[in-house]
């Protein structure tokens, strides 16, 4: 595959998850699956995270990328809030 591949589905998915968590201090994406879109791993720290458990903050994760996600085979996501 392209590199560009790879990047444009990093970029797919930076992109739907800065339009949910508008908020975000830091969004990562990096593609695990060798540049086949297949595996994600996302970092997001957020205010919209803050006094909710960590499955909770999964969850927003996972409602936001709805659409991305059943393309995909794998996704691995770690949320944090900022620190104060």
């Amino acid at each position: 595959r392209p590199l560009c591949a790879r990047s444009d589905g990093e970029a797919r998915v930076t992109r739907v998850l800065r339009e949910r968590f508008p908020r975000a201090s830091a969004i990562r994406v990096v593609d695990i699956s060798g540049g086949c879109g297949a595996m994600y791993e996302i970092h997001i720290e957020s205010e919209d995270f803050r006094e909710k458990r960590t499955v909770q903050q999964h969850q927003m994760v996972n409602q936001a990328l709805g659409e991305e996600i059943k393309a995909m085979h794998g996704l691995r996501i770690f949320t944090s809030t900022p620190k104060a």
